[in-house]
């Protein structure tokens, strides 16, 4: 399922699209924030397919090697350890997960050269190669193979990166959160399983209406947020405050205001790291010090108030 960090990130770069588009319908916006966060979730999908491609290219290359004139021992008598991977057979095989990319339309068709970059680049790792060296062949090492592939090579691979930018301009800067996705579903599989254990879009509702809540109430409240933040800003050059960061503040702000359910922490400690990210290099450490101040005077006007179970006063 989708991360609540990932949910923060998507509202934050829906306002921020918003305002910048001089967009005047709430609604609008909502529908392409939503579609963002589905986008992800396909994003999900299309990396969980692509070791099958990728194994492809082996069992290619293999029926190649069989089919020379004068093939050589080894091209006689390969060793399919990994075409054998019962991991990829299960993802090969799940109906829910090839009718999804079937209906969606997605697959890596268009890319063979970025399918056979990442099959060079597994081939001559390590992990790669002590798998196809171990004479077991244990469901278990099947499983940490994969997850081996997505950990080093399909998380430190460029080529990746822009081919999925060139799919989708929803797609950029989401690999590493679907990469997480695919890595727990790969944990999550067992070989007594008729069908690999997909993720859910969300944990649940409440992760749904989050979002829409947390976008909802930082447009709608966001010029009270914007002039409550000045408060504590009136020493420094307001044109040099990037608008990036007086969003996030008003997104931090909108969270600690209207969701009694979360710490007030775990609001800062979120918002402080997308900063880091998508701001201006100092913009985590300037945020912290006026939200600090901006978290006393909500407080002390009881602006914050916060319920459940081992909430109170945090």
């Amino acid at each position: 399922m989708l991360s609540r960090r990932l949910l923060r990130i998507k509202a934050v770069k829906a306002l921020y699209a918003h305002f910048k588009s001089d967009s005047d319908s709430l609604i609008s916006s909502e529908k392409n924030l939503m579609f963002s966060i589905d986008k992800t979730y396909e994003l999900y999908h299309q990396l969980l397919w692509l070791i099958v491609d990728v194994a492809t290219v082996a069992e290619n290359k293999i029926e190649l090697g069989r089919k020379k004139h004068l093939p050589t021992e080894q091209e006689r008598n390969p060793n399919t350890k990994f075409i054998d991977n019962r991991v990829i057979a299960a993802l090969r095989n799940s109906e829910r997960l090839t009718d999804y990319l079937t209906s969606h339309k997605l697959g890596w068709v268009r890319y063979p050269e970025l399918v056979k970059h990442l099959y060079k680049a597994m081939t001559a790792s390590d992990y790669y190669r002590e798998y196809m060296a171990s004479p077991s062949r244990s469901f278990k090492e099947d499983q940490k193979l994969i997850e081996d592939f997505y950990t080093y090579t399909v998380d430190n691979c460029e080529e990746l990166e822009n081919v999925v930018e060139e799919q989708s301009i929803f797609w950029a800067d989401d690999v590493d959160f679907a990469n997480i996705m695919v890595l727990r579903t790969l944990a999550n599989m067992k070989v007594s399983q008729d069908e690999v254990p997909l993720l859910p879009e969300y944990k649940n509702e409440d992760d749904k209406a989050f979002v829409k809540e947390l976008f909802r109430h930082t447009l709608v409240h966001y010029k009270e947020y914007f002039d409550y933040i000045g408060r504590f800003t009136k020493n420094w050059d307001v044109e040099r405050i990037a608008f990036m960061d007086n969003l996030i503040m008003a997104a931090t702000m909108s969270e600690l205001i209207n969701f009694p359910s979360i710490p007030v922490k775990v609001t800062l400690d979120e918002f402080i790291e997308i900063a880091k990210y998508y701001s201006t290099p100092g913009s985590s450490t300037f945020i912290n010090g006026i939200l600090d101040k901006v978290v006393e005077a909500l407080r002390e006007e009881g602006k914050i108030a916060k319920s459940g179970r081992g909430l109170l006063d945090k």
